[in-house]
C-alpha cells in the first residue's frame, strides 16, 4: 500500500507557542470544530506528548501514536507505532490522506513531505514550551478559511488558514 498524503494540522499562537504545561493553552471551540471536520474520517499520526495531552482516542479517525518506547502502552482504539515510516505504512492501509496533529519535534520532521498545512493564528503572544520553528510557506498558495473575532466562547481572536505547496515548490510540473 503506498503511504498517504500528508497534512499538518495546528494552532499556534503569535509567539509561534502550540503547548504550555501539556497542554492546548486556550480554549476555542469553533477551532476546535474546524479541526475534528477537517481530519474525520482520516488518520492523525501525533507524538507521544500530544496524545497525553488528551489520553484517548479521537473518535472516527485511526489514532497514531509515535514513540520510541517499545512498552508504551495507550488507550483502547489508539495504535502506538515506533517510527514516522510505520506510521505512515499503517496510515497508507486506511487512506490517501493522513494528519501530523504534534508535536514540535512531528511537525519539523513532515514540513517537507507535506502538501497541506491547516494553520490557525491565535491572535495573542502566550507563554508555552512547545513552540514551533517558522516554516518557510515561500511559493505556497495561501487561503483564508475563517477570520474569528472574540466571543462569549473565544477568549481570542483567530484566523484559519490553508496553506498548500504549490507543483513548482515541491519539485512538480
Amino acid at each position: 500500500m503506498p503511504s498517504p498524503q500528508l497534512a499538518q494540522i495546528y494552532a499556534r499562537s503569535e509567539n509561534r507557542v502550540i503547548g504550555a504545561n501539556g497542554r492546548i493553552p486556550w480554549r476555542l471551540p469553533d477551532d476546535f470544530a474546524h479541526f475534528k471536520r477537517t481530519t474525520m474520517g482520516r488518520p492523525i499520526i501525533m507524538g507521544r506528548k500530544t496524545y497525553e495531552d488528551h489520553e484517548s482516542a479521537l473518535p472516527g479517525r485511526l489514532n497514531l501514536v509515535v514513540t520510541r518506547d517499545g512498552s508504551y502502552q495507550a488507550a483502547e482504539g489508539v495504535e502506538v507505532v515506533a517510527c514516522l515510516d510505520q506510521a505512515m505504512a499503517r496510515a497508507g492501509e486506511a487512506s490517501d490522506l493522513a494528519f501530523i496533529i504534534g508535536g514540535v519535534g512531528l511537525f519539523e520532521q513532515t514540513f517537507d513531505r507535506v502538501q497541506t498545512v491547516y494553520e490557525t493564528v491565535v491572535h495573542a503572544e502566550i507563554k508555552g514550551e512547545a513552540v514551533l520553528p517558522v516554516f518557510n510557506f515561500e511559493g505556497w498558495q495561501r487561503n483564508v478559511l475563517e477570520e474569528h473575532p472574540v466571543d462569549d466562547r473565544h477568549a481570542f481572536a483567530f484566523t484559519i488558514l490553508r496553506w498548500d505547496r504549490s507543483p513548482v515548490a515541491h519539485g512538480g510540473a
